[in-house]
């Protein structure tokens, strides 16, 4: 019953919101009656096309965020998305202009973009990042705010803006940041290789000087 009841409530507490202000709601159903109980959403986030999202558990999504499913969208497990961030899988930014007032009317517009998105668990998006449709970013990555993503990115990459109007570029790797916090707090090892795996604990632990002793 906590499903329906969070699908019944949801709306209402959605509309409630507008009065109360932004607060962050507990629990999340996928449109396949999947329940995440510790995924927890902002009432002031857009979310479109439900039926191709999929929230995994212990996602965190801030305020004034937009997810946008229409064309496929994965968030992983754990990922955080701050504020004023857009995930999208489609675009019609190159369709509106080569078919000006005929793309209102054409069903399947030349030019319009549908491509499913990915981001990978544990995964972190910085305050006004856009995700461009199709991006496939990996696990454990750190998307600075203000980057405009695109493509493949890989794990554990930290990812940050270059130029205006250019695709974020890789400029580190969030292991060699996890590494010494990992070497100060040995009971968290068996919890990062969980989702991480045991060859990039091993990693981390390696750039931090603590050698093989994972």
């Amino acid at each position: 019953m906590a499903p329906l009841r969070h699908i019944l409530k949801q709306p209402l507490v959605r509309v409630l919101s507008v009065f109360t202000g932004p607060r962050i709601l507990y629990g999340w159903c996928n449109a396949d009656g999947s329940f995440q109980p510790h995924t927890r959403v902002s009432t002031h986030t857009c979310l479109e096309g439900l039926e191709g999202l999929v929230l995994q558990d212990h996602v965190f999504v801030g305020h004034f965020n937009r997810l946008d499913g229409s064309s496929g969208l994965l968030v992983e497990e754990g990922v955080q998305v701050t504020n004023y961030v857009s995930i999208l899988s489609h675009s019609s930014h190159r369709a509106v202009r080569v078919m000006g007032r005929r793309y209102i009317s054409d069903p399947k517009p030349a030019g319009y973009v549908r491509r499913a998105t990915r981001v990978g668990a544990y995964s972190f998006l910085g305050p006004h990042s856009v995700i461009a449709p199709g991006a496939q970013i990996g696990k454990g990555v750190i998307v600075q705010g203000h980057s405009f993503v695109s493509g493949a990115v890989p794990d554990f990459a930290i990812v940050g803006p270059q130029a205006h109007g250019r695709p974020a570029v890789v400029i580190g790797d969030t292991r060699e940041l996890d590494g010494p916090l990992l070497q100060r707090h040995p009971e968290l090892h068996a919890v990062y290789a969980q989702w991480a795996g045991k060859d990039h604990l091993r990693r981390a632990l390696q750039v931090s000087g603590q050698g093989d002793t994972a």
